[in-house]
């Protein structure tokens, strides 16, 4: 019989509907329920494509003895991170604070007031390698707390007043300046790693938004240090195994220090991120990698993400059904020796794999590889690799595909929005533009209210129950005002406004100007959650301060541009030390120092060639943070029109920043000299 998960909206939450575990979702209830019961709560945090969650599920969720001893002793609360960050974060940081680390599954228990007193993330089925079992964790928890309430209930408070003493000191509310830079770049010079690309040791992360700070950096000051890093990584990371090389796109994480072997779930932030890094990489160099990778990323998202209400789905899992009925991780994704000769014969086989770097032994497990591209001398025939290429593909395809979490996520389409307007206007793909229009459609139809209130997410066109966070209301203003500066249409800016007048209003607190996580209208959880560091994307903290400094740019809004500067005070003080963990805010912190430039294109329509060509070159210029306005002089469409004239009856560009304007560029050539001065 169905738990109560069966009338939610997440995939994830659905995966457990059928489960013997009572699940509750999270709600007042389930805490009623528990003082009701005088037993603790067992929270239960993962999300869609995690694979030890299915892991975690299989050996011990569903099955039906472990589920009596959970019903019996316990309220059990299951989330999805995903759609509830706020309370992920919160408890994430007991559970790290406690142990050290963290991860998902996470593994949570409470006193009925929600105050946490154990922690865990993953717990087997059988004791191994030093860790209870999931069936000894639960009898311990039951017994702690029926024979020494009190102790745990004392603990629970400690770790409550623990975690409310964290407050963030965050520096002199001041924006970084030229040496908090150059010590942050000092830092990621000492942690790069030069023969491999990318920063650390295993596991590896795309690092998007430092690579975003370095191309920044080396915008502004030339620095080629920074540019080698960003160039060296993105080569290693689309050469390797992180990268689908036949369908683009890429996995979450390389599991090795090399980026061979990833952890294969395809999550819509890294892809989107990672599209757009790819195509501010080819913008700053022209390099024919970054293009294509741009482009193949670019394209995977609308294939294969995009929902029927026009919107990008969260994620494809790790795991697929390897055609025995048994679900493996990256089963969809690998390839032997004997099955490319099934595909390609002995021929191109063996020319396959010598491309592709699969060999006998297998690069993962159980004598697979992982598709890559090596760096070997001489050129394979490009035809010849691209007819292969198809019938891998092809062939791929009728293999069973890796699940699907079709919640829209407001924030991560954000997210998308840019990087998709922005790599279709860069290589004159109208359909990428348009696919970014959808998107932005189906956030301002269905995520939206009346007061400009963000819904965290949505599935199958219908709006899901939490609000939205802090990360929601930034990355989807940078992806409106993205599409302003490609489309010309202002109303992207005007919705932009919106969504930043909420973060001024519920999101900032009035005295220090630092950022909550959600609202001040918020749920009330045991502490209010406040993150400025970025990790898989950049954090909300920082994504509004870039967000907030284009709109100010765009607007001339002084609150908005005091907000973002009183907001980077955050990466005055962090950046230097945790540079890997600031990237965004130092990316922001490189268009504070360059203005931000303020780039004002008019002609006599939009469709004019001379007005096309004025847009298209100060979409193209690599000044970091730059906006730009283009419609018709004293267009009301952008605040930037307003008193630009055309010159001589031509299009004209005026270049603008720190209150200063140069003379209007007519000319291609000037224009670019002005925006790379």
């Amino acid at each position: 019989m169905p738990n109560r998960l069966a009338h939610e909206t997440s995939p994830y939450l659905l995966q457990h509907a059928d489960n013997p575990v009572d699940w509750w979702p999270w709600s007042e209830g389930a805490f009623e329920e528990a003082r009701r019961r005088g037993v603790p709560v067992h929270l239960s945090v993962g999300y869609s494509s995690c694979h030890w969650c299915h892991v975690l599920a299989k050996e011990s969720f569903q099955d039906e003895e472990t589920a009596a001893v959970m019903n019996e002793h316990f309220v059990n609360i299951k989330v999805d991170r995903e759609e509830r960050p706020d309370v992920d974060a919160v408890y994430m940081e007991a559970v790290q604070a406690a142990t050290g680390q963290g991860g998902w599954p996470m593994t949570v228990f409470l006193t009925p007031d929600a105050e946490p007193f154990y922690f865990g993330t993953y717990f087997p089925p059988a004791p191994r390698q030093g860790m209870p079992s999931f069936r000894q964790v639960l009898q311990g928890v039951h017994q702690a707390w029926d024979e020494r309430r009190d102790e745990v209930t004392e603990v629970a408070g400690k770790i409550v007043r623990d975690l409310a003493g964290r407050e963030i000191s965050y520096g002199d509310a001041r924006t970084p300046g030229e040496e908090e830079l150059a010590q942050a770049l000092l830092g990621l010079t000492r942690e790069y790693d030069p023969q491999r690309g990318g920063f650390g040791g295993a596991p590896k992360f795309p690092p998007s938004m430092v690579l975003e700070f370095l191309l920044r950096h080396h915008a502004r000051t030339g620095a080629q240090g920074a540019l080698e890093m960003t160039r060296h990584t993105c080569e290693r990371m689309a050469r390797g195994g992180l990268y689908d090389q036949l369908g683009g796109g890429f996995a979450r994480y390389s599991v090795d220090r090399d980026w061979v072997v990833p952890h294969f779930e395809k999550m819509l932030y890294d892809n989107a991120l990672l599209c757009r890094v790819y195509a501010h990489l080819w913008r700053a160099t022209g390099s024919e990698l970054a293009r294509r990778v741009a482009l193949e990323t670019a394209d995977f998202m609308v294939r294969e993400l995009r929902t029927s209400e026009g919107g990008f789905a969260s994620a494809l899992d790790a795991d697929s059904d390897d055609g025995t009925g048994k679900h493996v991780e990256g089963a969809y994704y690998v390839w032997t020796p004997e099955q490319l000769r099934e595909v390609l014969g002995e021929e191109d086989a063996a020319l396959a794999a010598e491309h592709f770097g699969v060999t006998e032994e297998g690069t993962f497990e159980e004598g697979a590889s992982v598709l890559q591209l090596p760096v070997r001398e001489g050129v394979s025939d490009a035809e010849k690799i691209a007819s292969i290429s198809q019938r891998l593909l092809v062939k791929r395809a009728e293999r069973p595909a890796p699940g699907r979490d079709d919640k829209v996520v407001a924030a991560w389409n954000g997210l998308a929005i840019a990087a998709l307007a922005e790599t279709g206007a860069y290589f004159d793909r109208p359909d990428l533009v348009e696919a970014a229009v959808a998107a932005a459609d189906l956030l301002v139809r269905l995520h939206l209210d009346e007061q400009a209130r963000l819904t965290r997410t949505s599935k199958d066109g219908q709006a899901g129950a939490n609000a939205g966070v802090l990360e929601d209301y930034a990355d989807v203003a940078e992806g409106f005002l993205a599409l302003a500066s490609v489309t010309g249409e202002g109303v992207w800016l005007e919705f932009a406004g919106f969504l930043l007048d909420h973060v001024l209003a519920r999101f900032t607190d009035t005295e220090s100007g630092s950022l909550y996580d959600t609202a001040a209208d918020a749920e009330r959880l045991i502490r209010r959650p406040q993150d400025p560091t970025d990790n898989a994307a950049p954090s909300g903290w920082t994504a509004a301060a870039g967000a907030l400094l284009s709109y100010a740019a765009h607007t001339g809004s002084e609150p908005h541009r005091a907000a973002a500067h009183r907001a980077l005070g955050v990466v005055k003080a962090l950046g230097p030390r945790v540079p890997r963990f600031i990237g965004w805010g130092l990316a922001v912190a490189e268009a504070v120092l360059d203005g931000p430039r303020e780039v004002a294109v008019v002609g006599p329509s939009l469709d004019d060639e001379g007005t096309r060509s004025l847009h298209r070159t100060a979409l193209l210029g690599t000044a970091p943070g730059a906006v730009v306005a283009v419609g018709v002089p004293e267009s009301e469409e952008f605040p930037l029109l307003s008193d630009r004239p055309l010159v001589g009856g031509e299009p004209a560009a005026y270049v603008c920043r720190n209150f200063t304007c140069d003379a209007p560029a007519t000319e291609v050539e000037r224009l670019r000299a002005v925006l790379s001065d």
